[in-house]
C-alpha cells in the first residue's frame, strides 16, 4: 500500500513537470501570436509605423503596396 501512494505520487510530481513545462510552450506561442498579428495588421506600407516614408500623390487610406 505504501509503495502504491509513492507510485501515484511519483505520476502526479510527472503530471506537474509536464504541465509546467506545457504551460510555458502557451505562453511562448500567446507571445508569437500577439507578435505576429501585431505585424499582420500594421499597414504593408509601413506609414503607421513611421518606418517608411509616404508616396507622394497617393490617397492616405487604401493603398496598399
Amino acid at each position: 500500500m505504501v509503495m502504491e501512494a509513492r507510485v501515484e505520487h511519483s505520476g502526479e510530481t510527472r503530471i506537474d513537470e509536464e504541465m509546467g513545462k506545457l504551460q510555458g510552450e502557451v505562453d511562448d506561442l500567446r507571445k508569437l501570436v500577439h507578435t505576429l498579428l501585431t505585424i499582420i495588421m500594421e499597414e504593408a506600407d509601413g506609414v503607421q509605423s513611421g518606418a517608411a516614408p509616404s508616396i507622394p500623390n497617393q490617397p492616405r487610406r487604401g493603398f496598399v503596396m
